[in-house]
């Protein structure tokens, strides 16, 4: 946990956070959504370059999809009793050869741990991609990591039982576009499963 941390002012010192401001090329502008009264976690991975623009949550293509896939309109999605939004990396960590860089390591040991647990009406934690399921879905030690794929193949499982359930997603950003048309059990059954699930837990 990061020196000073309380429970009142904990949002506060997050927006106000420089602990990786050197290894940022826009500078630090922490970007999340939270309130205690959230029943929905977005375990996301970092703001990109728009939304760092903006300093409002998925304000870009990836939001547009997620939104579609939940189900969700802009008002029921930023609303931070509702729905809590929170990144892996809370500040637009650069691009690379590929696309943005992974989520700035120092941020998530620094903040997730006093953020989440002052999310006391979680119904529902949506995980998304590598970087979030690496830290919300570790993998037993002997076993295997399992891949996006996989974790996502398993959605069946992380809902049943009594909640608050877990589930796994693909990233929503436009470069998995080749992933999508390959999966289409994903649209097929997964999507009519998360809006059942996001409708009941704001219900």
């Amino acid at each position: 946990m990061a020196p000073g941390v309380n429970p009142t002012g904990l949002l506060a010192q997050v927006r106000a956070c420089t602990l990786c401001a050197p290894h940022l090329p826009l500078g630090p502008r922490p970007v999340l959504q939270h309130h205690p009264d959230a029943r929905i976690l977005i375990a996301g991975q970092a703001p990109g370059r728009k939304v760092h623009a903006s300093g409002v949550p998925f304000d870009d293509a990836s939001g547009e999809r997620l939104r579609a896939w939940l189900g969700l309109g802009k008002d029921a999605f930023y609303d931070p009793r509702q729905v809590a939004i929170l990144p892996m990396g809370f500040c637009f960590p650069g691009t690379g050869k590929s696309g943005d860089l992974p989520p700035r390591p120092e941020c998530a040991p620094a903040w997730r741990a006093p953020l989440l647990a002052g999310l006391h009406r979680l119904r529902l934690t949506l995980v998304l991609g590598q970087y979030a399921q690496a830290w919300h879905l570790p993998t037993p030690v002997g076993e295997a990591a399992q891949g996006v794929t996989e974790q996502v193949q398993a959605w069946r499982e992380r809902l049943q039982g009594p909640g608050p359930h877990t589930l796994p997603l693909p990233h929503p950003s436009p470069r998995n576009n080749l992933w999508l048309q390959r999966n289409p059990w994903f649209a097929q059954d997964v999507l009519p499963a998360l809006q059942a699930r996001v409708a009941a837990a704001l219900a």
